[in-house]
């Protein structure tokens, strides 16, 4: 899986990653026109009058992403004259379709219509069995205190289904604003890529650039004022893909550091169920345009945010928010990968 990252192996990645954001960038202005058309679409809770936008256009991400593994898969059959990691390339397009199916099920459902939260889990736990078929990853892990332990059956079995689960679901929780959702993954998988270079693991530095340019071409529709909405299809799959990518590599430590907002975000979560709030990421939108907090207490990053600028500022509009989180979270891998450098990660 290892090796060292040749000048044809990034020419075939920008391809790929062309390849998926063209797609995206070409399909989603008729699925926003088809969505308003058909009256699949939501309320921008963040603005005055709550206007309606598109919902679920997070799925030709998904798409795009899938046709550009598949191209990263037939340049190198074509034009090197060998398949090219296929058992994990295809495990990674069927991970993502199957998860993708079940948000898109969700979606069109409905907001707070959709399948109910124990069923979304329990649909959920399924979709890392491409990963369990090609056992892929090493049973082996080092943990604090105890050093190296090879955890045999158990990881393949169980604790690759626990951490595409947990990332997909996750990955669904830091969200609710224009261009918070693509953007984490735009920043996410481009540090992944970063340290996958860093570290010679160059199948998942390419995935990780297509999944970047697939999340941009979203994006373009997605930012403030954003005409179309990620959606479920794109949350649940973006993140069992992630936790896809970095079990294949081999560098689960790291994925897990990567997710700290989201870590945090369980912990306000789980304060609100406490406090008998079960939580929206929204603001409270003002007509000059600012984010007020929608709560006397933090519940969420997004709320921490907001009662951040309240605060200081008087409040901040939600691009600023959202720019804010985004900062963030590019500051813990920017962190993370100087670690890397040093041989500290």
């Amino acid at each position: 899986m290892r090796g060292v990252l040749h000048a044809y192996d990034l020419v075939y990645a920008a391809v790929a990653s062309l390849t998926a954001f063209l797609v995206v960038l070409v399909i989603e202005p008729a699925w926003i026109r088809v969505a308003h058309e058909r009256g699949l679409v939501g309320r921008d809770m963040n603005k005055p009058g709550r206007p309606p936008v598109a919902e679920a256009g997070g799925v030709w991400a998904v798409v795009g992403l899938a046709f550009g593994l598949l191209v990263l898969e037939a340049l190198y059959r074509y034009l090197v004259g060998s398949l090219y990691h296929p058992a994990e390339l295809f495990a990674l397009v069927a991970l993502l379709l199957l998860s993708a199916l079940l948000g898109f099920t969700d979606d069109i459902l409905g907001w707070k219509k959709g399948l109910p939260a124990w069923q979304r889990v329990a649909f959920m736990a399924p979709i890392s069995l491409p990963l369990v078929v090609i056992k892929a990853g090493k049973s082996t892990m080092e943990l604090p205190l105890i050093g190296i332990v090879n955890l045999g059956l158990a990881y393949p079995l169980v604790l690759v289904p626990i951490g595409v689960l947990g990332a997909a679901n996750a990955f669904n929780m830091i969200a609710g604003l224009n261009g918070l959702e693509a953007g984490m993954a735009v920043i996410i998988f481009s540090y992944t890529a970063a340290y996958a270079a860093l570290k010679g693991v160059v199948l998942v530095a390419q995935a990780a650039l297509v999944a970047v340019a697939a999340s941009l071409g979203l994006l373009v529709y997605n930012w403030y004022p954003a005409r179309v909405f990620p959606g479920n299809a794109y949350t649940y799959a973006t993140g069992a893909y992630y936790a896809a990518v970095v079990i294949i590599g081999n560098m689960e430590k790291f994925g897990v550091l990567m997710f700290t907002l989201y870590f945090l975000e369980l912990i306000l979560f789980l304060r609100g169920l406490r406090h008998g709030v079960y939580k929206e990421n929204f603001g409270k939108p003002l007509p000059d345009g600012r984010l007020a907090p929608p709560y006397d207490h933090v519940y969420s990053v997004t709320h921490a945010v907001m009662k951040l600028y309240w605060r200081a500022k008087g409040g901040a509009n939600e691009r600023t928010i959202v720019v804010t989180i985004l900062a963030l979270e590019a500051a813990i891998g920017a962190a993370l990968l100087a670690a890397a450098l040093h041989g500290l990660l």
